[in-house]
């Protein structure tokens, strides 16, 4: 039984893992950086809102309305793991800098794009689950705070965004 178990775990994670390497070669420029709204993904997934919703709202209501909420964290998710390949890819470049600090916050930057990407990778399905079971409780707050860190590094960086902004871009 657990043979099976991990035998289909690997085969459900091999096209996932094809994906993560192509996507790694080909990230588009920094321009491409997807907005992410923390506060609004926070309340998405805040199990206070969800509460307060599920009192205020008929059952059905709820349901439908916990569902959309769901969706939207998944987006915001998955924009908060593409904006992380792009800023890697930078960061890649920005690790062989001369400048050891630079170096340094290129680096860190990598382990938390690294990082958020797995997070990132663990609450997609989490948050699918929640729409099929809207009772079930989640808890990607990972995701926000490793998306916080990473904005950090990016300032550190001092990478400039083509609207003239730093790090408010993301």
């Amino acid at each position: 039984m657990t043979i099976s178990i991990i035998l289909a775990v690997l085969a459900l994670s091999v096209p996932v893992i094809i994906r993560l390497a192509k996507s790694h070669g080909n990230t588009p420029p920094i321009d491409q950086i997807r907005s992410v709204d923390l506060r609004a993904f926070r309340n998405l997934v805040d199990p206070e809102e969800e509460d307060y919703l599920r009192r205020h709202l008929p059952p059905v209501d709820f349901r439908r309305i916990q569902r959309e909420r769901l969706r939207a964290a998944v987006e915001y998710v998955r924009c908060a793991a593409f904006n992380a390949a792009v800023l890697m890819r930078f960061a890649e470049a920005a690790s062989h800098s001369p400048d050891p600090a630079t170096a340094q916050a290129a680096g860190k930057l990598i382990d938390n794009a690294i990082r958020l990407r797995s997070y990132a990778f663990q609450a997609v399905p989490k948050l699918y689950l929640a729409m099929l079971f809207p009772g079930r409780r989640i808890s990607p707050a990972r995701v926000a705070e490793s998306y916080e860190l990473m904005t950090r590094q990016v300032v550190l960086l001092g990478l400039q965004y083509p609207t003239g902004k730093i790090a408010g871009a993301l």
